[in-house]
């Protein structure tokens, strides 16, 4: 049985954990490890979690699954263009993939973004990461193609759409 539930400051951990987790298992075959410790250390910093949540900059979706937090997304309205939501983060533990937790969460952010009265969900994709193919069975297209700097590293990503109804 699963449960959603919006993330508090009292998950940042569990937020980190799950993302450090599901990192090296989704980037390891196509990142050096170097990037993956950078990067995880950029974007899931205690710091940076707790103010996205706090500062209401990113809404962060929690799937608890008996009773345990096994999977997490993050959205919000881009900062560019208010008009369109972007899922920002989507990661289940490795343990969980190919049960349809993923699918889950997209569906509650797009439930939720639909509710704010928005029809338009963007997200980014690291070109080489087989999640692209599940992202294009969600109904996900690509649009461009884009390269984003992060300290001395990039992320060579495609980013992806889908139009909501």
């Amino acid at each position: 049985m699963y449960q959603i539930r919006q993330a508090t400051i009292a998950d940042v951990e569990i937020i980190r954990q799950i993302a450090e987790e599901t990192w090296w298992t989704a980037y390891g075959p196509i990142l050096a490890s170097e990037q993956i410790a950078f990067m995880l250390g950029e974007i899931y910093s205690t710091q940076k979690v707790t103010a996205q949540i706090e500062d209401n900059l990113q809404t962060y979706l929690l799937l608890i699954e008996d009773g345990q937090p096994v999977a997490f997304a993050a959205y919000s309205p881009r900062e560019e263009d208010s008009e369109i939501y972007k899922l920002h983060k989507l990661y289940c533990l490795p343990v969980t993939q190919g049960k349809g937790c993923g699918k889950i969460l997209i569906d509650e952010v797009c439930k939720q973004t639909l509710e704010a009265g928005k029809h338009t969900l963007d997200l980014n994709v690291n070109r080489y990461n087989k999640a692209k193919t599940f992202y294009e069975k969600m109904g996900f297209e690509v649009i461009y193609e884009e390269d984003i700097p992060i300290g001395p590293y990039w992320m060579n990503d495609y980013v992806m759409r889908k139009e909501l109804v």
